[in-house]
């Protein structure tokens, strides 16, 4: 390859677009997920806004460009050649380690993933140039390569924006919730104006003024603003507690709408403007390298310390940035699966938990409980009892489980404040030229409102918790694995640059096209046609009616399983029992899922039609006990063959073929029944009840008999009791929903048609702005 160089500045160009497209993926949720997490707005309006502030936050980002090209590094100490190499690995890794995050669905930072990949990528350069034959310099000397003060102010400031915005967002929805109480809907009418004239005030003030500090268009507005900055603030509260006024008299809505629409625009453009280098800071650095290179004569042994110069903005490459940005966050469907995982922690109402608790979150929450009696006992009853009245949440009881889960994540009130502090600190931030990860800010932000909200509950607090620490666990992770792999990359860059760049760019590109595979397999899966739903019917017979396709699906899948047991056993198939398995380990999850919503059913069921819930709990009762009975014939099956223990006899294979096609008939016939609604026909099925059970008895008895004669083996022996105990436990738990169903089904009676409760949401957040 004649001009190495060129090659790595062509590919760092297209891993640039692909960066930003996969940065945007994962910091969409940053400015989107309060808008939508209240559902007050369109998800267009929420999109084109979005948009906008995009956009213009892109043309307004270049002041934070200097962080790539010398906020990690000392320009000046390495050589054209060298800072190439370094550049590369670090687009390389970036673009890898943001993709995975992406597809795990788990939020992380592109600020410090970029951070530590240009750390990484020059520590270990730096190490190669200490190394080296001909250097005189010894390991304390990195000092000289790295700018460790400036590289410690940006990752100090990205640990303590953790706790900050955890800390600001808790007290700020704290006092908010306080004034405004969740029935927020008439003091809103009375203090709306004030806090959508404050809101928009600090929205405006911190994100278009003090913004503006990082860019190159200050120059000219710097005369009007500094000293004038109290005017300022007072004259936009003036306005826009004045424009509040007009808006909610003209419009009859709240102006916390305006509000959240701000907030995004303003949000969106703080996150363009602080994260673009991320994505285009090391590819314009790379890019005035070569323009240096050329000009100095192709020397690669040249410094760079041309890189340690400010170099005006490139407009074209700003525009060019944002339009892809724009484009990503319309076309993305991998943000959308990252925004799911921030909306499920700040949910006020249930949700299905994406975290399983661990021993930290368990603690964590223990703690806090105990240091919230601890204060509870300081604070007087009366005080206590008056905050509580603040914080007493609507009646969601007429909602079913799935539509609470479909209901807004939270209200207008924390989504404005949501959207409020995050912009403020990330507009600081911005403005004194600090990389803040966006990311950390407003998920912190997210999670300090929850917590205030009281939307950790006893109920969901150890698996909120979890989360949480999962996300900052990934965080720190993201910060190891970007220094390990870019250091690791640069390294193989640098020992044969012709032969390994192209291998690596091959290798990334590869990753990248599976995991897009991947994600588009699992986000497009459909709902598998045996799969268990729940019943919203409010009536025994609409619940017999309704639940008749769920028991049709176990039995059927249930047949299934228990036949693969056998057959996996007869051929010591080890494959097939291990998806044996798995098939059973969903089968449980999912009447497991069924079991979850009792409470929501209850709840929902009329006064008149109150033994409907008796009949529900006893049919998930039975399922439950099919299901465990399967379990257990599942996996002490895989474990006989697994351990490669003794294979079953040939007469113990036949008796169990004789009692799987026994039920296997028993199976088919309850499935149709169930299918065509024939309730009356189980009559027949448990006429032959006696059969059934008298097959299994005869064959314990024989192996009884096997084992006082013959049968040498223990394993054998336990494995085969185990089963036909087990396969006894099946058919009583069956033959028991059969008599459920049989007893309580009358066809006389027409099944309670189902009435959808309404949604308890604030007449505002229906509003369309």
């Amino acid at each position: 390859m004649d001009n190495i160089y060129l090659f790595m500045l062509i590919a760092i160009t297209v891993l640039a677009v692909a960066d930003i497209v996969v940065g945007v993926s994962n910091d969409a949720i940053n400015f989107l997920n309060s808008a939508i997490g209240s559902k007050a707005i369109s998800l267009r309006t929420i999109m084109i806004v979005a948009s906008l502030g995009i956009f213009i936050g892109a043309v307004f980002s270049s002041g934070m460009m200097e962080v790539a090209r010398k906020g990690i590094f000392i320009p000046a100490q390495f050589e054209f050649g060298e800072i190439m190499l370094i550049f590369m690995a670090v687009m390389i890794t970036d673009i890898l380690l943001l993709d995975f995050f992406n597809t795990l669905g788990l939020p992380t930072s592109t600020t410090v993933s970029i951070v530590f990949n240009l750390l990484g990528a020059a520590v270990v350069m730096s190490l190669i140039k200490i190394n080296a034959q001909d250097s005189t310099e010894t390991l304390a000397d990195i000092g000289k390569y790295i700018n460790t003060e400036t590289a410690l102010t940006i990752i100090s400031g990205i640990l303590m924006s953790v706790f900050i915005a955890f800390t600001v967002g808790a007290i700020v929805q704290w006092f908010s919730r306080l004034i405004f109480t969740f029935n927020y809907e008439k003091k809103i009418k009375n203090f709306g104006v004030l806090f959508g004239g404050l809101a928009l005030t600090a929205i405006t003030y911190f994100i278009f003024l003090k913004g503006l500090k990082g860019t190159p268009y200050y120059k000219e507005l710097k005369s009007l603003l500094e000293g004038n900055e109290l005017y300022i603030i007072l004259g936009s509260f003036v306005f826009w507690a004045s424009f509040s006024f007009i808006f909610e008299k003209l419009t009859k809505k709240t102006v916390l709408l305006v509000v959240i629409a701000v907030g995004t625009f303003g949000l969106a453009l703080a996150f363009s403007g602080n994260d673009l280098v991320n994505f285009i800071g090391v590819p314009m650095a790379a890019y005035h390298s070569y323009e240096a290179w050329i000009a100095g004569g192709m020397d690669t042994t040249m410094s760079m310390a041309v890189l340690e110069k400010k170099v005006p903005a490139e407009p074209l490459l700003l525009f060019i940035a944002g339009s892809i940005m724009v484009i990503t966050l319309w076309l993305s469907k991998k943000a959308k699966t990252v925004a799911e995982t921030e909306l499920s922690l700040s949910r006020q109402g249930d949700t299905h938990e994406k975290f399983e608790p661990n021993a930290l979150s368990r603690a964590v929450v223990k703690s806090t409980t105990s240091l919230s009696t601890y204060f509870g006992a300081i604070i007087p009853k009366s005080i206590q009892e008056k905050i509580d009245k603040s914080f007493e949440k609507p009646n969601t009881a007429a909602l079913t489980k799935d539509q609470s889960i479909h209901a807004p994540s939270f209200d207008l009130i924390r989504a404005s404040v949501n959207l409020m502090i995050a912009g403020v600190l990330i507009a600081i931030a911005t403005s004194m030229k600090l990389p803040l990860s966006t990311t950390y800010v407003t998920f912190m932000v997210a999670m300090g409102t929850s917590l205030a909200d009281r939307a950790w509950g006893r109920e969901s607090a150890v698996y909120r918790v979890a989360g949480v620490l999962n996300v900052i666990a990934g965080w720190f992770g993201t910060a190891l694995g970007a220094f390990m792999a870019a250091g690791i990359v640069v390294f193989l860059i640098n020992w044969n640059p012709t032969v390994m760049t192209p291998i690596l760019l091959l290798l990334t590109a590869f990753l990248l096209y599976r995991n897009y595979k991947s994600h588009k397999n699992s986000s497009t899966k459909i709902i598998e046609e045996d799969s268990l739903t729940e019943t919203g019917s409010r009536s025994v017979q609409g619940v017999i009616l309704e639940s008749a396709n769920n028991i049709s699906n176990v039995v059927k899948r249930g047949n299934k399983i228990y036949s693969n047991a056998v057959n996996g056993l007869a051929k010591q198939d080890l494959s097939l029992l291990k998806k044996n398995k798995k098939q059973v380990d969903k089968l449980s999850m999912e009447v497991d899922s069924l079991r979850d919503n009792i409470f929501y059913f209850i709840k929902n069921l009329d006064e008149t039609s109150l033994r409907a819930s008796s009949f529900y709990i006893n049919v998930l009762g039975y399922l439950q006990d099919m299901t465990q009975s399967l379990e257990y014939i599942s996996k002490v099956s895989h474990k006989h063959v697994n351990n490669n223990h003794k294979k079953l006899k040939f007469n113990q294979i036949k008796e169990l073929k004789e009692i799987d096609l026994a039920l296997e008939q028993l199976f088919n016939d309850t499935r149709n029944a169930f299918e065509a609604g024939n309730f009356e026909g189980i009559g027949n099925i448990l006429d032959r009840k006696g059969d059934i059970f008298k097959l299994v008895s005869e064959k314990i008895q024989k192996q009884v008999e096997r084992t006082r004669s013959d049968e040498s083996s223990p394993k054998n022996t336990t494995l085969y009791f185990g089963l036909l105990l087990e396969t006894k436990d099946l058919l009583t738990a069956t033959m028991n929903l059969l008599e459920e169903y049989y007893h309580s089904h009358d066809s006389s009676v027409e099944p309670a048609k189902i009435v959808e409760p309404a949604t308890i949401i604030a007449p505002e957040e229906k509003e369309i702005l």
